[in-house]
């Protein structure tokens, strides 16, 4: 992959607002932007626009067959993405959003194809301010995933993320180490019953 989606890629901070805000615009311009979250260090694009997240298979050198979780900021925007859930999937946002939870539920029909390649999509809302800033002021829904290539370490920092994609992607938000440095806890609820599919700071 060709370092050409930004050969300088800007090192912007989370505890600048104008930083925040302009992350978002890039977001909506179709860009590639790495953003902190309470996890580890995510890269992403807007979660409606298709292209974008093409350009996000091939940067991250990932299959196309593993779907590309999304980030809400607030719950309102599950609505965009997926369907009105179960009581049961309402206990676990109720209990654990924002959090460390990442639930699979059905796909709304009409998203990007390039989300995932079948009927379901992962979704949480990251605890996170400035990563919830983001998304909110880029209309609340973004496909990220972890700010690596594929089969690589995911980032902690900024600057591991800047030297695995710097020249890759237009910006890299900064807030220091990732609070957890690890990836979120993955439950199935497309089912009959609930399936942990990765296990991680949630324990359920």
């Amino acid at each position: 992959m060709d370092r050409n989606e930004g050969q300088h890629t800007q090192h912007l901070y989370a505890d600048r607002p104008a930083d925040v805000a302009q992350t978002a615009v890039y977001v909506c311009a179709g860009k590639l932007v790495v953003i902190p979250t309470d996890t580890v260090y995510g890269v992403g694009c807007h979660a409606l626009d298709d292209a974008a997240i093409r350009r996000l298979y091939q940067v991250k050198q990932r299959p196309l067959y593993k779907a590309i979780p999304v980030l809400l900021a607030d719950v309102a925007d599950l609505e965009k993405v997926s369907f009105p859930v179960s009581p049961t999937v309402q206990q676990y946002i109720a209990q654990y959003w924002p959090g460390a939870l990442t639930i699979v539920l059905p796909k709304r029909p009409g998203l990007p194809p390039a989300l995932s390649p079948d009927d379901t999509i992962a979704v949480r809302i990251p605890n996170h301010k400035a990563a919830r800033a983001v998304i909110r002021a880029a209309g609340g829904v973004m496909a990220v995933t972890s700010a690596n290539l594929s089969g690589q370490p995911p980032a902690e920092t900024a600057e591991q993320a800047m030297a695995q994609l710097g020249g890759l992607v237009t910006a890299v938000l900064d807030d220091g180490p990732s609070p957890m440095g690890q990836a979120s806890t993955v439950i199935d609820c497309t089912g009959s019953a609930p399936v942990v599919l990765r296990q991680g700071p949630v324990v359920i």
